[in-house]
């Protein structure tokens, strides 16, 4: 747009039509564009009248033939034009005072305006109506400017400028499962299949329904009317449910539900209402809203009935997030976000994140990522902080990484800000990976691509270098093959990592892929690599010269001398030509010959002070006489002669001095002749060793600088790669899903009530209350020689060798002579010789399950005891065998982890069992899984426990995994039939196999399968417990299906099962594995597996042992 003349009146644009000699105000305007234009040929096209006042400004529609023209009269007006003429299309009114400033936005069909009533108006080109209004309380404004390609205005007033966005530009979108994005482009729900993408595309567009919009100002585009949330029920696999969330009219929402094999095909008309901010899922059924008058939760179901209202902790809950898992929430309550579980309304953690925006949870749901406006806070599934980040822009978007191999999936969490693609890990360690032209929302990280959409709500895949942070990952996890494998093989330069690797205590690591000298020489001496930084120092020496080099050769001897290699200490002082600290070095190291030597040095260098320090070293009293004599101190001279008995000197001083005018008399006198100390002759003390180099003990290498043993270490395989792809560890069921339908309509609906009503008694009142409340959280270079020392030789010999004393056995070396079992050996510290055995004895591989029990069995075999004042504590060896005396050699240490310990863990699971908190079931015997290879049995009797706890724990997770898979195949008849009759098979307590039975019962009746519901009905009724009265009413309802049964009998479906034939469960799949079948197998806790895939990778039971290896078995140490 241009300005224009306050003073035209009513005019504003000009016509050029071979019209008359213009006068006037026309020949005011040829004047004008005489002066812009330099040439009178520019003719006047078009004069548009209709103002009252004097034109501001007029603008030109960018694409359209419309122009926009504001004026003191109040208005703003718009015009049309063609070819041939030009006309008003429409006023706008609305402004209290003059109109300084309009314009037509870039982007939408709408036009912004500004007055001096302190005021900024948004039109709507279409509708012609004004749609928003901001204001200032006491500046006017005056011009306005549309940003060329992003969507920004800038408005200028009395005090200066604003920048401002008519809406947010973040496309609302959530990530399903199969590879889809859904999202909002305009007023249409998309899926992005990313399955299906060819030729270089990121995927397919796939639109499911039309959103509509309710409310005069969500009928306008480009002013804050489009969706701001939208979330995805990943709760429910048999369809698709996307919540729509935007902010129009106090907040609304819209439920849309669709197939998910014919997304566009089978769309149900959204159903919609008023929230206060997004609506999160909380099962497969049921989603929750922030009722925005009250504050409180109201849970409804997808029929969007309200089915509970709950009071939220805090009255200043102003949203809802997702809670990660199935009836859990995450409330934002100022600073603070709250972890929140619906059922039984417990807290069950908070974390303080100022101005959270959105949060992220990692695909195995161990952790959250809570994305604040400029910072992020990391916590894992209990709101437990784990590292907290902030940034100077804003934070954009975040990703959890999902790459099937690596050992990044749920660790590395990927973010955007305006410009930049930047990483995190829980660690606390960040960095950039790249930049950015325009700002991009990230939705998914796999390995080194980056799907994201723009601000067009457009997909794209873009590139990264993740390098870094996997490289930092490995080290903070330890996995040091890993590390040096991308040491030899990744382009990881630069002083960012060197100084990392030093800030983390890694020094080695760094020394193998940095050439620049003096970088590495410090390196070297960090890592006390003395040869390393010999070859350095030589290089440093040849390319600054002998004399610039002073500074490396000292710093080179200081580390020697600490290490305890004169040899390189000699070499140091003999470049820096140190000769004080060289010749105590020789005193020290005996060598009196080099010693010698050095005073002939000094004398050739005139060096009075060297010379007589090297002879009081040497204990030569003649030289230090003569020292005294030449250098003119003959009443000393004198003395030190008389003193030692050199008579002929002393007669000879005698003559000097007196020949001087002097005299001897009264010199003797200040001698002290009665102290005999005084009259003793200095003599060099004999050093104790006399070779090469000072006895030093071994320092054994770590694993990073054996290369070699790194090498062994990456070879073995990374399984937790491997099991990146397989089973999750929850399956994302709730409580027990027990199906009491047993009306005369056996095929009766799912959701009907419980006709039987088996939750009366207290066994299990929380099983099967709801499936959805509970989560399932389951050659060396020689030195040239110095002219000056010419007389000294070089350094000789091998520089590392030296003799070992000869030491005593320490305990922690007896515990690992005298035992084969791993706790034993990890007491004593020797964790590679522990994690050897173990990978021997039961094929252990993933350590990192078992990190805690080892940690507290080495801490266990200790206690410290404090020294005496500025002495360290002691560290006193506890031993097991010890109650008839000291065991000597044949000690062994004492453990912390107990046969009692293993009890009280499953005792935990069962009552966890009991109430149906599978989640927590699995997570306490999955800790007596990992415990049990630490706990050393006192008996045969205890060995054996031990062995029948290992097949109790796979029992029962193997159950709450199939409890687990049961919910998410409610839809399925058969499945879900087959998973109840496979739960039934699990060796569980009487009690829980009660409550097994009665759950398969009723499936199988539901799904008219009777043959099977009379079979689960009989043997419920042969459980000893159901003679109890408490169970009098389960028995009688068990009497009554299997009357009814009989009655039918007869099966609905096909099913995978054989009541009769004796099986075992695949507990991958989930299917039996009959007698004689071949099938893979755990050493460890005895899963089996009927795919031979599985062969070498982690068990799923366990979780650290590898399938499939046959090996000895669970050492117990009896």
């Amino acid at each position: 747009g241009a300005g224009m003349d306050g003073g035209m009146t009513g005019g504003g644009m000009m016509d050029a039509n071979g019209m008359p000699r213009p006068t006037g105000a026309q020949q005011a305007a040829l004047n004008v564009q005489a002066e812009l234009f330099g040439t009178n040929d520019v003719v006047v096209k078009y004069v548009l009248e209709g103002h009252d006042r004097g034109v501001n400004w007029a603008a030109f529609h960018p694409t359209l033939p419309l122009l926009a023209s504001a004026a003191d009269d109040r208005q703003v007006k718009l015009w049309r034009m063609s070819e041939t003429k030009a006309w008003e299309v429409d006023t706008l009114r609305g402004h209290a005072n003059n109109v300084s400033c309009c314009l037509f936005h870039p982007k939408h069909d709408l036009v912004v305006s500004n007055s001096e009533d302190r005021s900024i108006r948004v039109w709507d080109v279409s509708k012609r109506v004004g749609v928003q209004t901001f204001r200032r309380e006491s500046d006017r404004f005056w011009i306005l400017a549309a940003h060329r390609s992003q969507n920004l205005l800038a408005a200028g007033h009395d005090s200066g400028m604003i920048v401002f966005k008519l809406e947010r530009e973040r496309p609302a979108s959530a990530y399903g499962p199969a590879n889809k994005l859904y999202y909002v482009r305009g007023r249409e729900l998309f899926c992005h299949d990313y399955a299906k993408g060819t030729g270089g595309a990121s995927g397919v567009d796939v639109p499911i329904a039309s959103l509509r919009r309710v409310g005069q100002q969500a009928q306008t585009d480009g002013i804050g009317s489009a969706p701001r949330f939208l979330a995805y029920n990943q709760h429910n696999p048999s369809e698709g449910n996307v919540l729509v969330c935007s902010e129009t009219d106090g907040g609304t929402y819209e439920l849309v539900t669709f197939s998910l094999t014919n997304a566009s095909g089978s769309v149900t008309d959204g159903k919609r209402g008023s929230c206060m901010g997004p609506a999160v899922f909380l099962g497969r059924n049921r989603f929750a809203v922030l009722d925005r008058h009250q504050r409180q939760i109201v849970i409804k179901n997808l029929n969007n009935e309200t089915t509970k209202r709950v009071q939220p902790p805090y009255p200043n809950v102003d949203a809802l997030l997702d809670g990660g898992t199935a009836g859990r929430l995450l409330l934002r309550a100022d600073d603070r976000a709250v972890l929140f579980e619906v059922q039984s309304r417990r807290i069950l953690g908070e974390i303080t994140a100022p101005k959270i925006k959105s949060v992220v949870w990692s695909p195995d749901g161990s952790k959250v990522a809570l994305l604040c406006k400029y910072g992020i806070v990391i916590a894992d599934r209990q709101l437990e902080q784990l590292c907290s980040i902030s940034d100077t822009v804003r934070i954009k978007s975040g990703a959890w990484d999902v790459s099937p191999s690596g050992g990044t999936s749920s660790q590395l969490f990927i973010y955007t800000t305006l410009h930049h693609v930047k990483y995190c890990l829980p660690t606390g360690d960040t960095g950039t990976i790249r930049t950015l032209d325009n700002p991009l929302y990230a939705q998914r990280v796999v390995k080194d691509q980056l799907f994201c959409l723009d601000r067009e709500a457009r997909a794209r895949v873009i590139s990264i270098d993740t390098t870094e942070a996997r490289f930092k990952l490995a080290l903070a996890t330890k996995r040091y093959g890993q590390v040096m494998k991308m040491v030899r093989h990744s382009r990881l330069c630069g002083r960012a990592i060197v100084a990392y690797l030093q800030s983390k205590g890694f020094p080695e690591v760094a020394l193998h892929f940095v050439r620049e000298p003096r970088t590495r020489f410090r390196l070297a001496l960090a890592c006390g690599n003395i040869e390393a930084a010999m070859e350095c120092a030589f290089t440093l020496e040849q390319a600054a010269g002998e004399g610039n080099s002073r500074e490396v050769w000292g710093q080179l001897g200081s580390e020697a001398l600490r290490q305890g290699n004169h040899q390189v200490v000699e070499m140091s002082y003999q470049r820096t030509k140190d000769f004080d600290r060289l010749s105590f070095l020789y005193l020290l190291t005996g060598d009196t010959e080099k010693l010698r030597k050095m005073l002939k040095i000094s004398s050739m260098r005139q060096d009075i002070m060297g010379r007589y320090h090297n002879a009081l070293l040497l204990g030569d009293a003649a030289e230090r006489v003569k020292v005294l004599e030449e250098s003119g101190n003959l009443p000393l001279a004198y003395i030190s002669a008389k003193t030692h008995g050199l008579e002929e000197d002393a007669e000879r001083i005698k003559v000097a001095i007196e020949t001087q005018e002097g005299s001897v008399e009264g010199l003797m006198e200040k001698v002290q002749a009665g102290d005999r100390r005084s009259g003793c002759l200095l003599q060099p003390p004999t050093p104790i060793v006399r070779e090469n180099n000072w006895p030093t003990l071994p320092v054994q290498k770590t694993t990073l600088e054996d290369l070699e043993a790194a090498e062994a270490e990456r070879g073995g395989g990374d399984y937790e790669e491997e099991m990146a792809n397989g089973e999750a560890d929850d399956g994302g069921a709730g409580a027990w899903d027990v199906d009491d339908d047993f009306g005369e309509a056996a095929g009766a609906a799912a959701g009907e009530d419980d006709d039987l009503g088996f939750g009366d008694d207290d066994m299990g009142d929380d099983w099967g209350d709801d499936l959805d409340d509970l989560g399932m959280d389951f050659g060396e270079e020689k030195a040239e020689k110095v002219d000056e020392m010419a007389g000294l030789s070089e350094m000789g010999g091998d520089f590392g060798s030296f003799k070992m004393p000869t030491a005593g056995k320490p305990p922690a070396g007896c515990w690992v002579a005298n035992s084969s079992h791993a706790a034993d050996h990890i007491a004593a510290g020797a964790a590679s010789s522990a994690m050897q055995l173990l990978n021997r004895q039961i094929a252990a591989s993933d350590f990192a399950v078992l990190k805690n029990s080892m940690l507290g069995s080495y801490l266990g075999a200790t206690v410290s005891l404090p020294g005496l004042p500025g002495s360290g504590s002691m560290a006193i060896p506890l031993m097991r065998n010890d109650a008839g005396g000291y065991p000597g050699t044949d000690s062994l240490p004492r453990t912390s982890l107990k046969m009692k310990h293993l009890v009280a863990g499953l005792r935990m699971g069962y009552k966890y069992f009991q109430g149906g908190k599978f989640n927590d079931a699995k997570a306490a015997f999955s800790k007596v899984l990992a415990d049990v290879p630490m706990v050393v049995a006192d008996s045969r009797g205890e060995a054996n426990e031990i062995k029948e706890m290992l097949e109790i724990c796979r029992e029962y997770i193997t159950a709450v995994r199939i409890k687990a898979a049961m919910s998410g195949v409610a839809a399925d008849p058969v499945r879900s039939t087959e998973l109840s009759a496979y739960f039934t098979h699990c060796n569980l307590q009487p009690v829980h196999l009660l409550l097994a039975l009665r759950s398969a019962m009723g499936t199988a009746f539901k799904h008219k399968n009777f043959i099977l519901a009379a079979s689960f009905a009989r043997r419920l009724l042969e459980l000893p417990d159901m003679n109890s009265e408490r169970n009098a009413d389960l028995r009688v309802k068990a009497t009554k299906v299997l009357q009814k049964s009989e009655q039918m009998a007869r099966n609905e479906h096909q099913l995978n099962y054989n009541e009769n034939a004796t099986f075992a469960i695949d507990c991958k799949d989930f299917a039996p594995i009959y007698a004689g079948e071949p099938s893979v197998k755990c050493s460890f806790c005895g899963s089996q597996y009927k795919d031979e895939s599985t062969r070498n990778k982690i068990c799923i039971t366990c979780g650290f042992c590898v399938a499939g290896v046959d090996t000895i078995g669970l050492v117990t140490g009896v």
